[in-house]
């Protein structure tokens, strides 16, 4: 009995996403669906699988974990110890030893008993997971950013709607009142009509060992690398962190065999911010131009500053800036953060960070809003609001199409930034206009065997 209803349950939700095309379903959803107020019965919980369980996954994780309607079953990474620590975290959490954790995530998806993934590998590995997962009916969370190429954009989109799979992308800002109060002055027009957008990021860090180095006990190292061109392991490629630096991050994030740098990596967060509140203002074709600045020597090859401006055919101008000081944005907003949207319209502006939104006038912050007004979604949990839209088939606020915008831009900018010249960007054909040299800079090869 306990076993039917488990299957019917999932069997349930498979034939929910199989025909969700053709059913009228809630465009968005709010992070408060049913189940939220009691723990649910083992049977009824959406089951949760984990790919990719280091320092972000883990944050991500907990969030599952606390949540009565979701059970996370499974985790998974190449990396032993991570997968250990993970394990048994999962393990206390519940008091029991249920948890499987896998090196392969091949083996994670083809359990039938798992409803949904978490996908917080590296960047190089995001598609091909949500691939594998959307194939086999699977939901999908999978941090940012998406893909590497245009192709993997492309070929996740297919399968997503082939699929019927509910996808939440991991731009969590969306889900802080700071950042929807900020979008829905802008939408609504508090700061008049709008001129510009301002947007910056933390830039990707340089240096990096090229000295061939033991791989550490305890890494899959072909398995990390993947579908990335197969090099010698480097001191501190993927395992450990930057020795001298105050900021413990790895530098595969900033090396472009796994991820465009911080130009996606963090400069989508702000980026997504942008168009969420500009909504038409910043859609179709632009023109984009600028520069970046990039290391001279070292493993790590991206960015690490860039200045663009991109100019839609609406009027509007963005402005995208990776700078290591905000001096420029303290003098003209009065924050001190590394990141930020600005919203600047003839009558004011309005800016947000993950510590302030600030405006002026001042006063707008007060504002009223009518039944007329634009209105987001509200949420105030990113996963939440992913198991709301599992719970009834919708769309969770950040949805595909929208990680699908930002990526582009992400992956845009990055080109513009490496060769410095404008670049006109045809929507429609997702491509440049006129420009064939850049449009090879929005692909990339997989190594063998792993494909589209």
């Amino acid at each position: 009995m306990f076993a039917s209803k488990a299957f019917s349950r999932r069997g349930f939700l498979r034939s929910l996403g199989a025909t969700a095309g053709a059913m009228a379903l809630p465009s968005v959803v709010s992070a408060s669906g049913p189940g939220a107020g009691g723990r649910s019965a083992a049977n009824e919980r959406i089951t949760v699988g984990c790919i990719g369980v280091g320092n972000q996954g883990r944050q991500v994780m907990q969030n599952f974990l606390a949540d009565s309607r979701a059970q996370v079953v499974a985790v998974c990474d190449v990396k032993q110890r991570e997968l250990d620590y993970a394990r048994q975290f999962v393990d206390r959490h519940y008091r029991t030893s249920g948890c499987r954790a896998y090196a392969d995530f091949r083996e994670l998806i083809a359990r039938d008993d798992i409803d949904a993934v978490l996908i917080a590998t590296p960047d190089h590995w995001h598609v091909l997971c949500a691939l594998a997962a959307a194939r086999v009916g699977k939901d999908i969370y999978l941090e940012k950013p998406m893909g590497l190429s245009r192709e993997e954009d492309q070929a996740l989109g297919r399968a997503a709607g082939q699929y019927g799979t509910v996808f939440q992308f991991g731009t969590q800002q969306r889900s802080d009142p700071k950042f929807r109060l900020a979008c829905e002055l802008a939408r609504n027009g508090r700061i008049g009509q709008l001129k510009s957008v301002h947007v910056w990021s933390p830039v990707s860090g340089s240096g990096g060992s090229t000295a061939p180095a033991a791989v550490p006990e305890g890494l899959d190292y072909d398995t990390w690398l993947g579908p990335a061109p197969r090099v010698p392991y480097t001191e501190h490629r993927c395992t450990n962190v930057f020795p001298d630096s105050p900021d413990p991050y790895k530098i595969w994030p900033f090396i472009s065999d796994y991820s465009l740098g911080w130009v996606a990596g963090w400069g989508v967060h702000p980026l997504d911010i942008a168009l969420w509140g500009a909504g038409d203002a910043l859609a179709g074709a632009f023109e984009i131009e600028g520069a970046g600045r990039f290391p001279t020597s070292g493993a790590c090859d991206t960015a690490v500053d860039w200045d663009l401006t991109v100019r839609y055919r609406t009027g509007a101008v963005l402005r995208f800036k990776g700078t290591p000081s905000a001096d420029e944005w303290r003098a003209r907003y009065g924050t001190r953060s590394d990141h930020g949207t600005a919203f600047e319209g003839q009558e004011g502006w309005v800016c947000v960070d993950r510590s302030q939104v600030s405006a002026e006038p001042d006063g707008m912050l007060r504002s009223a809003f009518g039944a007329g007004d634009v209105r987001l979604v509200r949420s105030v949990d990113h996963v939440g609001n992913f198991l709301d839209a599992i719970g009834c088939r919708g769309e969770p606020i950040s949805p595909f199409s929208s990680a699908l915008a930002v990526n582009t831009l992400c992956r845009v900018s990055s080109v513009a930034a490496r060769v410095g010249r404008k670049l006109a960007w045809d929507d429609r054909a997702g491509k440049f206009v006129g420009d064939e040299s850049a449009d090879r800079l929005l692909s990339r090869a997989m190594r063998s065997p792993w494909r589209l």
